[in-house]
């Protein structure tokens, strides 16, 4: 195929779509081309980016990197607006005191003041009684005397029995006092506890996901928003690149497909690489593919190739979109 057949047809890669397009369609081209006559199979580099985004959406506020920084796990990346989120929080956050509070209350029985009033009752009653015992003494001894009737003296024992009632039920009151809630109001109390705090919980994981921090060392490859502007939920902001996400794709024709294994080591080369790298193959894809359109002629239009993947043991300078060589067949 002539260079001027294959400029005459149409480009098959949008300009807006990545580099490592453009390369793939010019190797493939150039391998229909006859331009590997040493056994070299035409491939390039690619990237698995690390594509960082929040599952909320929210107006970008904060943007902690630019494109080719290197960052730690950690580092912060972006943060979105927030402010609901920390509503939110607060909200949570003065729920729990409450809770808390109420918890404490019911655990910790009266305060002393109100114990105090009971115990003054207390008090008051067994006066009241002492003094009605006093009476009914005197009343015994009138009557004895023929003094008084003995329906006089019956309405005194009364009022004694009175008094003891009174002193009793203001001793109980005093007990009870020094009690705790009952068991179920406690338990309801610590039930409510609970819900508090798996709301603050809820609501503070809420707001660390507007705070997006690197989950992983690499470089940044690029970023994807400006400040002020409204990122959707689930949309990328950062895009990383971690050092060992680099891997080499090239398509093995089907006569040659035997050559080469999952596991095996190829070599690769490139323009500015200096010696011959290594590269481990991490896949074969399963289904053959026909050469792209771009290629197309009589004498080649049939023949069918195998996507094949490798990663790098030394990935160091290896760019997305770098065209390289490879060579199958090399010792394991």
């Amino acid at each position: 195929m002539t260079f001027a057949k294959f400029a005459g047809r149409a480009h098959p890669c949008p300009r807006a779509l990545p580099l490592t397009c453009r390369a793939m369609v010019l190797l493939l081209a150039l391998a229909g081309c006859g331009a590997n006559p040493d056994g070299l199979l035409p491939g390039y580099v690619e990237a698995d980016f690390v594509r960082v985004a929040s599952p909320y959406g929210g107006r970008l506020i904060e943007l902690s990197v630019v494109k080719g920084a290197e960052v730690e796990p950690g580092d912060p990346l972006f943060a979105l607006d927030q402010g609901s989120e920390i509503a939110a929080r607060d909200e949570a956050a003065a729920r729990l005191a409450q809770s808390e509070a109420q918890a404490r209350d019911l655990a910790t029985g009266k305060r002393q003041d109100e114990i105090a009033a009971v115990a003054a009752q207390v008090d008051a009653a067994r006066a009241a009684l002492k003094l009605a015992q006093s009476d009914l003494m005197r009343q015994q001894r009138l009557a004895d005397a023929k003094f008084i009737s003995p329906a006089g003296l019956d309405a005194q024992v009364e009022k004694v029995r009175a008094g003891s009632a009174q002193l009793a039920e203001a001793e109980a009151q005093l007990r009870v006092a020094h009690l705790a809630a009952r068991q179920d109001q406690r338990a309801a109390a610590a039930a409510a506890k609970k819900a508090a705090q798996a709301a603050l919980a809820q609501s503070a994981w809420l707001l660390a996901q507007k705070q997006v921090a690197a989950p992983v060392a690499a470089r940044v490859d690029d970023t994807h928003f400006r400040v002020g502007e409204w990122v959707p939920a689930g949309s990328p902001v950062v895009s990383l690149l971690p050092p060992g996400h680099i891997k080499l794709r090239f398509f093995v024709p089907q006569a040659r497909l035997p050559e080469v294994r999952q596991g095996d080591i190829v070599k690769l080369s490139c323009d500015g690489c200096g010696a011959p790298r290594e590269a481990r193959v991490s896949f074969i894809a399963a289904q053959a593919e026909f050469t792209p359109p771009v290629i197309y002629s009589q004498e080649n239009r049939a023949k069918l190739v195998f996507l094949v993947e490798a990663y790098p043991l030394d990935p160091q300078g290896l760019r997305p979109g770098q065209p390289v060589d490879v060579r199958i067949g090399t010792a394991k």
